[in-house]
């Protein structure tokens, strides 16, 4: 399906006003009777949000350097419908008005997807799991996704590249500046191998608000979440709410009972939120891999 432009124009223009993940974009639609092309006008004729009327006054030029600067960086723009939207964003209470992408948009939505993630501090044996069960589920034909993070992220990444299989960096800010700094040449080789995206127009910088945000969004498209390891305050334990919310699988590997750096994943388990996984077998087991792809097509 192809958006039509004013449509694709109105898109763009609130990814640019509104900030991800809260109910005042979606309630703002929904008054406009699902109309993005009518909430526009309603938008620019000052009729929107407080929050927004500050940024109107320049909002064409900004809408202008968002375009360009997609140009320059070769990304594509992906809006609900269109083939490569990722379904399952549909399940949240506030979707993305839309996806830039850096990479092959087709991966978003051509295969089952587990979302891998964990500390960013991670330990050796962290780094390890993340590794063999990111490699053996790639083998199975499964995307992995994650959020480009140092530590259990990056290997995740990392070791789905070395073994030749399909990965998604999601990131909390825009793709024209990859974040973390320390892992601008892991990015671009996901671009190069894989697909880099973000809800957020390039220009954004990540904020706290905008990572826990981007966790909604790895949930969502994904069928399962596994919590390779992760402390009693890690970001991944978020990511695994939004999991847990959505009705998606979660899995967590437990680590030495000594350790701070699995608490979090023991209290997943302990608390029923999360199956116990231990060998890449096992994850592969989340995935609700005979899915019926009639339903698939219904949410689209």
């Amino acid at each position: 399906m192809t958006i039509h432009p004013s449509n694709a124009e109105a898109r763009i223009t609130f990814s640019i006003l509104a900030e991800p993940g809260t109910s005042i974009l979606p309630d703002f639609i929904a008054e406009n009777d699902g109309d993005w092309s009518r909430a526009l006008e309603s938008a620019l004729e000052g009729r929107g949000p407080q929050a927004w009327q500050p940024h109107l006054y320049r909002i064409a030029e900004s809408v202008e350097m968002v375009r360009r600067t997609a140009a320059r960086f070769n990304m594509s723009m992906v809006f609900p419908g269109d083939d490569a939207w990722p379904v399952g964003l549909n399940d949240l209470d506030s979707p993305p008005a839309m996806l830039y992408v850096r990479g092959d948009a087709s991966i978003l939505n051509d295969a089952p997807a587990m979302a891998i993630v964990g500390a960013r501090a991670a330990t050796g044996y962290g780094e390890h799991c993340a590794m063999e069960f990111s490699a053996g589920l790639s083998n199975q034909g499964v995307t992995i996704v994650s959020g480009g993070a140092y530590g259990i992220d990056g290997m995740a990444h990392r070791a789905t590249l070395a073994a030749s299989g399909k990965t998604v960096a999601v990131l909390a800010g825009g793709v024209d500046r990859f974040y973390p700094a320390g892992h601008e040449a892991l990015l671009t080789r996901i671009v190069e191998g894989g697909v880099v995206i973000s809800e957020l127009p390039p220009g954004s910088a990540p904020t706290k608000w905008r990572f826990l945000q981007r966790n909604r969004i790895v949930a969502a498209m994904t069928q399962a979440t596994l919590v390779v390891e992760a402390g009693h305050r890690s970001g991944s334990l978020n990511t695994a709410g939004h999991a847990v919310h959505l009705r998606r699988t979660v899995g967590a590997v437990p680590g030495p009972i000594t350790s701070a750096a699995s608490a979090g994943c023991h209290r997943l388990i302990k608390e029923g939120h999360a199956i116990c996984i231990t060998s890449a077998e096992e994850a592969f087991d989340l995935m609700p891999i005979t899915a019926d792809t009639e339903e698939k097509e219904a949410r689209k």
